[in-house]
């Protein structure tokens, strides 16, 4: 028993400890975002609890909005959506022309649930952007897309688990334009180690940092032509994929 308390208050000096130093480490550098109980800004750089914070949207819609409302992003709410059982949504969006939102996307009427819409908000920013100008000295001017909502269940196998398609809590990215026109895709650009490639690894490898679930062409055969990105709730709860 004694020994049983003991590890009890180590556990609990430790959480103490780790929770000063992140404090510390977040006023010295001005990096709230990096604070667990901080109010998520997708305004601020990528911190260490960002992710989290976007996948914990998930079960509260009026706290996502205003999120897109304060980094200054125009979107449509779209009408909530019931599809049989195990689909359907009640908390999607639509990106809308202007304010901060600058990628265009093709088609241009993808609807997807807030969470993602903010996830892909963030990706733009702080690493599709930053990662086009690093590697080609421009930026992307628009994203190619297969859609979020499909009302299915994963790999379209009966009896699987519903996909995060069927509550548009995923998005699967196939292509980038550059301004220039230069096309970048999954299908064809994945391979090798060409700045194409690299681009494509590189917007991978950040949106893991924000998206509950990240597959590529690495993941598996289905994957070979798309990035999957979604919010799942189980990503709040630390569970995570990046692959």
């Amino acid at each position: 028993m004694k020994a049983l308390r003991t590890s009890i208050a180590a556990i609990i000096i430790a959480a103490l400890l780790l929770t000063l130093a992140l404090l510390v480490y977040a006023m010295l550098r001005n990096r709230p975002q990096d604070l667990p109980w901080t109010k998520l800004d997708l305004s601020q750089p990528v911190g260490m609890f960002t992710g989290r914070k976007l996948t914990g949207l998930t079960d509260d819609f009026p706290a996502c909005r205003a999120a897109l409302d304060k980094a200054g992003i125009r979107y449509t709410a779209l009408p909530p959506r019931t599809e049989g059982e195990g689909c359907g949504y009640t908390d999607a969006v639509r990106f809308t022309k202007g304010g901060a939102r600058r990628i265009g996307f093709a088609p241009a009427d993808l609807g997807v649930s807030c969470p993602v819409a903010a996830g892909l908000a963030v990706w733009e920013w702080e690493v599709v952007q930053p990662a086009a100008q690093r590697i080609f000295g421009q930026r992307v001017a628009e994203i190619e897309h297969f859609g979020s909502y499909n009302c299915r269940r994963m790999y379209n196998r009966e009896g699987a688990s519903w996909s995060e398609h069927a509550t548009a809590d995923a998005v699967d990215i196939a292509a980038f334009r550059l301004a220039d026109g230069t096309r970048i895709t999954l299908i064809g650009d994945w391979a090798g180690e060409g700045k194409k490639a690299q681009f494509l690894r590189a917007v991978r490898d950040g949106g893991c940092d924000l998206f509950a679930t990240v597959l590529s062409p690495d993941y598996n055969e289905a994957h070979r032509d798309h990035f999957h990105f979604d919010q799942a709730e189980r990503g709040a709860m630390g569970w995570r994929a990046c692959r």
